[in-house]
């Protein structure tokens, strides 16, 4: 895919390949991109604009249902993400922001099995310290399991971003192994202060009030 008019959704997000995304339309320049798209069938680009910074890697999005028309012309919107793009160019037609765009060829390094099970266990643990229900073949989906985990790992935005702009699946496992080997041991520690705070409901440690 290489195009020098697609249009672009800078949203405070990271999409990425295989994801679905529900979406609400409110702003009118948005309304008008999702219009146009659905007239001619043609795909968007979601691209992460945060702390004031639109970056340049994002990921081209197809809309897959309109799932409810508002009377005012506010949408609600079910996208796929399909595969990334990197920006050439932006150019402004008065209505929302359209961009040059190239393809990020897909670059076929897989994972070591025993990396990917170690992340998939991270994971899962992550998930059972968040009060999640932890299913294992939820890592079963087709696709890359290391954009499916980075999807809800406790990644910053930037963090996330770096994922998306990552070229290969091995240099994604072991990104997001190193991260959650620093981040569960802080998700532990807040949890066994929350565990420590309610066995002390009645606030035994503290004075009765005066009357």
């Amino acid at each position: 895919m290489t195009t020098d008019s697609l249009p672009l959704f800078p949203l405070a997000l990271v999409a990425y390949p295989g994801e679905t995304i529900a979406l609400h339309i409110f702003e009118e320049r948005y309304k008008d991109l999702v219009r146009d798209c659905l007239e001619r069938d043609s795909p968007f680009g979601i691209v992460l604009y945060d702390d004031g910074r639109m970056s340049s890697i994002g990921c081209l999005c197809t809309i897959r249902a309109v799932v409810r028309r508002y009377d005012d012309g506010r949408l609600d919107i079910e996208v796929v993400a399909t595969e990334r793009f990197r920006i050439t160019s932006v150019t402004d037609d008065g209505s929302y922001l359209r961009c040059g765009a190239e393809n990020i060829p897909v670059t076929d390094v897989a994972a070591d099995a025993h990396q990917v099970q170690r992340l998939i266990t991270q994971h899962m643990k992550l998930l059972e310290l968040a009060g999640r229900t932890v299913r294992p073949g939820f890592y079963d989906q087709e696709g890359s399991v290391s954009y499916l985990i980075a999807r809800n790992a406790g990644l910053e935005l930037p963090q996330k971003q770096m994922i998306l702009e990552t070229d290969t699946e091995a240099d994604r496992v072991r990104i997001l192994i190193e991260h959650m080997a620093r981040f569960i041991p802080h998700v532990e520690q807040v949890e066994e202060i929350r565990k420590k705070v309610q066995s002390n409901g009645h606030f035994q440690d503290f004075p009765p009030e005066s009357s």
